[in-house]
């Protein structure tokens, strides 16, 4: 394997796309059977009409390892071809090993290296980032990307502040190494990310590993399911969303006409209203597929950017801005160029 010192600086280009979503179907109505809530009040304050559930024997891993299938068959890309799969993740099939590694071996991509990244909703663009770096550097040519998240494993089923928000699925992204100097498609041409831990409790599972393990005594709180902060992660979201996208762009020597669409994390339809609005772009230039599939953490850019992929919303030349926030607190935006 070459070193980093003996290979030029190489771009990075987005080859092929996939996603994957359980069948099972979880709306609005049926959720009004088990919370007080409706579906007129689900949809006016967040835009989701239904969300998709993973079966019981289903883990992250399978998701991931479905949507990562998908992709390679678009990219054309064997398995053995895979140098690196990153797993952006907070619900993993366990503690450790890693998810990425129940991946490798169900998809058979043995010449992988293989971790994860926990980044919350903007696990995805970070996963992406990193990917970048292994290619650019030389370390590696071809890369698995993959976000995927169970977040019905996490949902406390009585809280009807967040049980209506969050749905299961998987989407994935090979990339691969192109020539600086070639008009390679799918070209990834910035990414910028940042954190403030400060903000940790907007957006938290608190429960379940070595600070608050699960115990008889706190069993009952279900300290192990999705808490959040609604009124300030909003603002915070809109505020980091907004900065990280003209910064991705600046750097990429764009500005914000220059975008023929705009994928954002699906959190909420107002939020993503509110980033549109400040960026001074239209609908038609905003993805949204939040309606079917409610938010599914660092799942929902890949699955957003391949069902715009097979749709024919993407076209050769396009810029694409990518953008995100997440608990940690966490935000990214990433810049391609179709």
């Amino acid at each position: 394997m070459p070193t980093p010192s003996s290979q030029p600086f190489c771009a990075s280009s987005i080859i092929g796309t996939g996603s994957y979503m359980p069948e099972k179907v979880l709306t609005n109505d049926d959720l009004s059977k088990i919370v007080d809530t409706s579906d007129e009040w689900i949809t006016t304050r967040t835009g989701i009409k239904e969300r998709r559930m993973a079966a019981a024997d289903q883990a992250t891993s399978d998701l991931a390892a479905e949507a990562a299938r998908r992709a390679m068959a678009a990219a054309g890309v064997s398995p053995e071809e895979i140098q690196l799969i990153i797993v952006a993740t907070v619900t993993p099939d366990m503690f450790f090993p890693s998810t990425a590694c129940f991946v490798q071996k169900k998809i058979g991509a043995n010449n992988a290296v293989c971790f994860d990244v926990a980044a919350a909703c903007s696990g995805f663009l970070y996963a992406l980032q990193v990917a970048r770096h292994f290619i650019n550097t030389g370390n590696r040519t071809t890369a698995l990307v993959i976000g995927a998240e169970k977040l019905t494993s996490l949902v406390n089923w009585k809280d009807r502040n967040t049980c209506v928000l969050f749905g299961d699925g998987a989407g994935a992204v090979v990339i691969r190494r192109a020539d600086e100097s070639t008009d390679a498609p799918g070209r990834v041409l910035s990414t910028v990310m940042g954190s403030d831990g400060n903000l940790a409790d907007l957006l938290k599972v608190p429960g379940g590993a070595s600070f608050c393990p699960i115990t008889p005594e706190n069993v009952e709180s279900r300290p192990n399911t999705i808490h959040m902060e609604g009124r300030e992660t909003f603002k915070h979201a809109v505020t980091r969303m907004l900065e990280a996208s003209q910064q991705a762009l600046e750097i990429a020597g764009l500005k914000t006409e220059d975008v023929a669409l705009v994928i954002p994390h699906q959190a909420n339809a107002r939020i993503i209203g509110a980033i549109a609005e400040r960026l001074g772009l239209p609908p038609e230039r905003v993805f949204m597929n939040l309606d079917k599939y409610g938010n599914t953490s660092a799942a929902t850019i890949p699955v957003a950017l391949d069902e715009a992929n097979k749709a024919g919303r993407l076209k050769k030349g396009d810029v694409i801005l990518l953008v995100a926030f997440g608990g940690g607190f966490t935000w990214a935006s990433s810049v391609v160029r179709w």
